[in-house]
């Protein structure tokens, strides 16, 4: 909250956050939106969203004018039926179409058709309707909004939409993209996870040339689920990656998204018709779509690390699968050669398959296959029945692979077996050279 020196001086004005303001200080003029104070930093200093995106702090005794300069804007959501043919647009939460609520300083999000346009008026070059169905930060999703998420997909694609796009956070837009390919097969329709990094308050966001990518993608000769964010630091393609081949691989670059163990699908730039195929893809099936929405989300995941105790892996007993993020080429600690000083876990995980509780490998390295048959170690591991052997899938995709197959079944055969099974291009038949 402001200070009550602040409060007065604006109760004085008749202004509140929220309004346009023009401020003069020190002989500089300053028009902008009336921010809410930070939760942290100095309660006299006035906080204003300038034209630009920036925001400016201004000390309360250095303000020698502060006057309203319009009134503030509302916002009205309205309802727009959606037809045949639209690209549906779906909100998940995220940064990249939100806009500031600013009686809160609160996101709030931009997503009905109306609020859309007028924040993204390209977008009137393609027929589209729009719904939020979550507003959540996507580190707090869980395997339920996945099954709504996989639901609206369906009823959308069901609909007759042309292509489905999906506006997500990106912290765990991987996850649920791997979770989106292997719930929703043969897909007819293009569906598209699409987030950015900067927030669309500031000069520097890739909201606008994501979005509009996106939804230039989901018109596409494309059956598959793709993440669609900047190929580069620059603003001159997009790359649309693989929902079981991507990773978040940086905490704010805008090109943070990469392709692991595989190419792109492909680079795009609506602005010049570019959508140029980079790899091999699935195009728009003319079957039905195949809806496997099962999921059992009661799955650990496990980062393998010196001094893990084998009292912590007996503990996971309460899982029904166990996913490791191991050394390597697929290591964790066994005491292959049954040294005094060296604290295995090779017993507990043994124990837990025994007792029907599957046990996947994947690798910390994330770029590379897994090959549990070149050390002793690995060998230990794939003769303890580890699942994984062979495959170069992310830890991320494992996880959700297993969450996936549990979801089918229980039984620890032919769950082996699905999880070693190409069902989503999950594993690559051959491994690509890539940048790392």
């Amino acid at each position: 909250m402001y200070s009550d020196k602040v409060k007065k001086l604006l109760k004085k004005k008749n202004i509140g956050v929220g309004d346009l303001v023009r401020v003069l200080s020190r002989g500089a003029r300053f028009t902008g939106m009336l921010m809410p104070r930070p939760f942290s930093g100095d309660p006299d200093v006035v906080v204003i969203k300038q034209e630009s995106g920036y925001n400016i702090g201004i000390k309360a005794d250095e303000i020698e004018l502060l006057e309203t300069a319009g009134a503030r804007p509302e916002h009205k959501a309205e309802q727009e039926a959606p037809k045949k043919g639209d690209v549906a647009i779906l909100g998940c939460g995220g940064t990249i179409a939100s806009r500031i609520e600013y009686k809160t300083g609160a996101v709030y999000p931009s997503i009905t058709p109306k609020e859309l346009r007028t924040a993204f008026p390209k977008l009137k070059k393609w027929p589209i309707h729009s719904r939020q169905i979550f507003s959540l930060f996507s580190e707090d999703m869980n395997a339920g909004h996945w099954r709504v998420l996989a639901d609206e997909i369906e009823n959308e694609i069901k609909k007759g939409s042309e292509g489905v796009v999906v506006m997500h956070g990106t912290d765990t837009m991987a996850y649920t993209a791997a979770a989106m390919s292997f719930m929703l097969q043969n897909l007819p329709v293009p569906v598209v996870l699409v987030g950015s990094q900067r927030s669309s308050d500031r000069p520097s966001s890739e909201n606008e040339m994501n979005l509009l990518n996106s939804v230039y993608a989901a018109t596409k000769d494309v059956g598959e689920v793709m993440v669609c964010m900047h190929s580069s630091t620059n603003d001159d393609y997009c790359h649309f990656h693989r929902g079981t081949k991507v990773r978040k691989m940086h905490t704010s670059r805008r090109d943070a998204f990469h392709s692991i163990n595989a190419l792109p699908l492909f680079r795009a730039d609506y602005r010049n018709d570019v959508f140029e195929e980079l790899s091999g893809h699935r195009k728009r099936s003319g079957g039905e779509l195949v809806s496997r929405k099962k999921l059992n989300d009661n799955i650990a995941m496990v980062y393998a690390h010196p001094n893990i105790r084998p009292e912590f892996i007996s503990g996971l007993d309460s899982y029904d699968g166990v996913v490791l993020v191991g050394t390597g080429l697929g290591h964790v600690p066994v005491n292959a050669f049954d040294d005094k000083t060296v604290t295995s876990i090779y017993q507990p995980l043994k124990e837990l398959i025994e007792s029907g509780i599957p046990v996947v490998m994947s690798s910390q390295c994330i770029s590379g296959r897994l090959c549990m048959r070149v050390y002793t170690n690995g060998r230990l591991l794939n003769r303890a029945g580890v699942i994984g052997d062979g495959a170069d899938w992310t830890p991320e995709t494992a996880y959700v692979k297993l969450c996936w197959v549990l979801g089918q079944t229980r039984d620890m055969k032919k769950a082996g077996k699905l999880m070693m099974a190409d069902v989503a291009g999950e594993i690559s038949s051959r491994s690509v050279l890539e940048e790392i």
